[in-house]
């Protein structure tokens, strides 16, 4: 079976996400680390995790010159993660040297995808920082610079899943984040979608957080998630 949903370990401490790891099954799901995770913990906290039997989506958005990029997604990609982003605004020359910088792991190699519009961003915070395209366009905009790139896929809100699903190869990997079922509150996402719906729509995989780490039971929310989308997996 195909691990289409990543748990998003949306922590300060190493305590408190080895608690929620430990009470997954890895043969269900993979996990993302973040800035927040990574920042307090590092990777030796990545090392146990992987020790777990989970692959690892490193979420650390990199965005700096090319050579810098380049040298830590190296380094991401020594680590042994299933995943790592940049940020596609970066342009294409940054993407491409990460991309270069992950060639001599071969087929083991990461994949690279890159965050083209945060879900946490509406038309009123594309304007404020002088963008006056709407999400969608922006999004498709930089998930064709993506592509050009060579890089694997994109971050997008499943919103606009269906019109890159309709205009990028179908091996071009869509990872949708802001994922919440009916009951689930929204918090800080603007731009969300159900997990049946992102599936439909072309999501390749769907990045959960608060309504599978702060279950009751995390692992039974993971079933009712890996449920909702068992008929289109």
């Amino acid at each position: 079976m195909e691990k289409r949903i990543i748990v998003a370990l949306d922590f300060s401490s190493a305590e408190t996400a080895l608690n929620l790891v430990d009470s997954l099954d890895p043969k269900l799901c993979r996990l993302k680390i973040g800035k927040e995770l990574y920042t307090a913990c590092g990777p030796d906290l990545l090392k146990q995790i992987q020790g777990r039997g989970f692959e690892v989506f490193l979420d650390l958005k990199f965005h700096d010159i090319p050579n810098t990029v380049a040298k830590a997604v190296n380094v991401a990609g020594n680590m042994g993660v299933w995943m790592l982003n940049v940020h596609a605004s970066g342009g294409r020359l940054m993407m491409e040297a990460a991309r270069d910088a992950l060639l001599e792991f071969g087929s083991q190699r990461p994949k690279l995808i890159a965050v083209t519009v945060l879900t946490s961003l509406a038309q009123v915070d594309l304007i404020q920082v002088g963008i006056d395209r709407s999400p969608e366009e922006q999004v498709s905009k930089l998930a064709f610079l993506t592509r050009e790139a060579g890089l694997d896929g994109v971050v997008c809100s499943a919103a606009e899943t269906p019109l890159l699903r309709a205009q990028l190869p179908k091996d071009f990997c869509l990872v949708t984040p802001g994922i919440r079922r009916a009951s689930d509150a929204v918090g800080d996402q603007k731009r969300i979608v159900g997990p049946l719906e992102a599936v439909r729509s072309g999501s390749d995989y769907l990045v959960v957080g608060r309504p599978i780490t702060q279950a009751d039971s995390p692992n039974e929310a993971l079933l009712e998630f890996n449920s909702a989308i068992a008929s289109v997996s």
